[in-house]
C-alpha cells in the first residue's frame, strides 16, 4: 500500500510540475509588435497639427468669451443639432459660386480680396477670435478643412477644426442644441490672397510634369462615374488616388501623422514633391491638403477649381 501510495504521490507531482511549466511558458509569451493588440495600441495615437484640436480642448473653451466656434456643415444641418453657442455656415459662403455653374472659369474659387472681407465680416468672422471649427469628419466632404484653408490664404492666424468633427463632440458630452448662435458683425479688412497653397488650372497645365497630381475622391469617381454633375468622369493624367476617408480611422478620428506619412509614401509621394490634390470642387482636397502639410508636406497646394473645371476644359483618364 505504502509503495502504490508513493507512486500515486510521485505521479501527481510529475503532473503539477509540467502543468506549471506550461503554464510558465504562457506567461512568458509577448505579443508581436505587429500583433492585432499592438495595431489597437497604435491605434489611439492621435493626430498632431497646427489646425487639428480634440475634443477636450473644445470642451475646455467653451467658456472663452473670446471662442468663435462655426459649424461648417451649414445651417440647415445645424438646425436639426448642433453644438451649444456655434454658429453655422457653408463653404459657399465665400466662394465664386453665385454669378457661375460648376465647370466654369473660377467657379469655387476664394472670393477677390473685397468681395471676401464683406462676407467675413457680415460672419463676423473676426481675425482676433480664436476660431475652431467642425463637420462630420470622415462622414462629410472635409467642409471645415476648406473653410479653414481659405481663411488661412485670408491671412487668419488662431484657426483649428475639431479632431473627429460634430459626432466625436457628442460623444464627448459637449451640449446639443437646435438653435444656431447668430454672429455678431466684424469689421474685416482682407488687403490680398496668399496663394501659397492654392493653384488654378492654368497655372496646374503649365506646371503639369513637375507636380504629383493627388485625387482624393471616392473609389467611383477615379474609375469614372459621373455623380455630381461632371462634364465627363474619369481623373486627372496620372492622377496618384489617395482617397479623403483613408485620412481617418474606424472611429472617425485622423490617423496618426506616422501612419499618414506611411500613406503618403507608399502612395509615391515625398515630403520634397511639389503636390496638388484636387477632388470634385475643391472641398475635401483643402482637407487633404492641411493633413499633408502638418505631416511636413509642405509644398503642397489645392486645386480649387478642381475636377468640376478640368473634365470640362481637359483631358483625363479613366
Amino acid at each position: 500500500m505504502r509503495k502504490k501510495a508513493l507512486l500515486l504521490a510521485m505521479s501527481l507531482m510529475l503532473t503539477t510540475t509540467i502543468s506549471l511549466v506550461g503554464c510558465g511558458k504562457k506567461e512568458e509569451v509577448k505579443p508581436e509588435a505587429n500583433s492585432s493588440k499592438g495595431a489597437q495600441v497604435e491605434e489611439k495615437v492621435s493626430f498632431k497639427g497646427k489646425y487639428i484640436v480634440d475634443v477636450s480642448y473644445v470642451k475646455e473653451s467653451l467658456e472663452k468669451e473670446n471662442l468663435l466656434l462655426i459649424d461648417a456643415r451649414g445651417e440647415e444641418t445645424a438646425k436639426k443639432g448642433t453644438i451649444q453657442g456655434a454658429m453655422a455656415m457653408a463653404w459657399q459662403s465665400i466662394a465664386k459660386v453665385e454669378d457661375s455653374k460648376a465647370g466654369d472659369e473660377m467657379w469655387g474659387t476664394i472670393l477677390e480680396p473685397e468681395e471676401l472681407s464683406k462676407k467675413l465680416s457680415n460672419l463676423g468672422i473676426d481675425k482676433d477670435k480664436e476660431i475652431i471649427i467642425f463637420a462630420a469628419a470622415k462622414n462629410g466632404w472635409g467642409d471645415d478643412g476648406r473653410i479653414l484653408w481659405e481663411l488661412v490664404a485670408a491671412g487668419y492666424d488662431n484657426v483649428k477644426m475639431v479632431d473627429g468633427g460634430y459626432d466625436a463632440m457628442v460623444s464627448a458630452g459637449l451640449p446639443v442644441v437646435k438653435e444656431i448662435a447668430t454672429p455678431e458683425l466684424a469689421d474685416v479688412k482682407i488687403e490680398a490672397i496668399d496663394d501659397t497653397h492654392l493653384i488654378n488650372t492654368d497655372a496646374l497645365k503649365k506646371e503639369y510634369e513637375n507636380v504629383k497630381v493627388v485625387d482624393v475622391r471616392a473609389d467611383e469617381e477615379y474609375e469614372g462615374k459621373t455623380l455630381y454633375g461632371e462634364a465627363k468622369g474619369g481623373h486627372l493624367p496620372g492622377a496618384i488616388h489617395i482617397k479623403y476617408t483613408d485620412l481617418f480611422n474606424e472611429q472617425g478620428n485622423l490617423k496618426s501623422n506616422d501612419d499618414l506619412t506611411k500613406i503618403f509614401e507608399t502612395s509615391g509621394l515625398s515630403k520634397s514633391d511639389k503636390i496638388v490634390t484636387y477632388c470634385t470642387a475643391g472641398i475635401r482636397s483643402a482637407y487633404m491638403q492641411l493633413i499633408l502639410e502638418m505631416c511636413g508636406f509642405e509644398n503642397s497646394l489645392n486645386y480649387d477649381e478642381s475636377y468640376y473645371r478640368w473634365c470640362a476644359v481637359e483631358e483625363v483618364e479613366n
